[in-house]
């Protein structure tokens, strides 16, 4: 398998990638005190730290969906934040700063960020600050 993040992000899903993880992570625990465990070699240690990277990015990526959902149910930044164990303000940053990001990725192909009326909806879905 590949060691390369960008492209294990396009190949797998969260749940692909958490699975190879713990498989490799496993093994690689496992190795030092089994005799019977082969450890990792050395292209099995760069996949394990390029799926590392994905989960992250998929993580990132589902917690602003999260946010989103959050914002569509009512729930108020100081809501998001406690949920999310940060402030109000951190949170809010944090989920307009991935809009903007979105807004750069959009290739216009409908599966790589987001065009300026999906932009435009999730700012406006995000609200100010001090909205409710």
């Amino acid at each position: 398998m590949t060691s390369n993040p960008d492209e294990l992000d396009t190949t797998l899903t969260l749940r692909g990638a958490v699975a190879r993880y713990d498989e490799l992570r496993t093994r690689d625990s496992f190795a030092e005190g089994d005799p019977e465990t082969t450890a990792l070699t050395r292209a099995e240690a760069l996949e394990l730290l390029a799926l590392g990277e994905v989960i992250a990015r998929k993580a990132r990526y589902g917690r602003q969906l999260g946010v989103r959902s959050a914002r569509k149910a009512g729930a108020s930044w100081s809501q998001i934040g406690l949920a999310l164990g940060t402030s109000k303000q951190t949170a809010w940053e944090t989920h307009n700063r991935w809009i903007d990001e979105q807004a750069r990725q959009d290739l216009g192909d409908g599966h790589l960020g987001l065009d300026a009326g999906q932009a435009a909806a999730e700012r406006s879905l995000a609200g100010r600050l001090d909205d409710a």
